[in-house]
């Protein structure tokens, strides 16, 4: 059981990794290391999501879970536009397919086009937080 104050501290260090690895992402664009960039796209978003989770004292550590619990509690509820619940779906997807699927190749423009979208996702997720 984590105390408040242990709580608040790791929510701040998730929305930390959140942004951080935004930079990541930036940086493995700059490299052309697409696969790799995906993987972290996701797990940006995925930071920002356990962030939110902690707040409302949802734990889990199944990924599936934790997008069920989203789905369920800001996108069915319309607390958040549906437009998030795409962007993270299709996220965990290009994840999966790029870490587990053979010759999968995705373009520099959408990988650009997938970090813009978890920039907005992690903004949206920092937003709430602070509402």
């Amino acid at each position: 059981m984590i105390t408040e104050n242990d709580r608040d501290a790791l929510i701040e260090y998730r929305l930390n990794q959140a942004f951080d690895t935004i930079e990541l992402v930036r940086f493995l664009l700059a490299g052309n290391k697409l696969t790799i960039a995906i993987n972290r796209i996701y797990y940006g978003m995925y930071y920002a999501l356990t962030a939110l989770a902690l707040k409302n004292k949802f734990e889990t550590s199944k990924h599936g879970q934790l997008i069920g619990w989203f789905n369920r509690e800001f996108i069915a509820s319309k607390k958040v536009d549906s437009k998030y619940g795409r962007i993270l779906r299709n996220a965990y997807q290009n994840r999966t397919k790029s870490d587990y699927d053979a010759f999968v190749l995705f373009s520099i423009a959408e990988v650009e086009s997938m970090l813009e979208e978890m920039m907005e996702f992690i903004g949206k997720i920092k937003q709430i937080l602070e509402e």
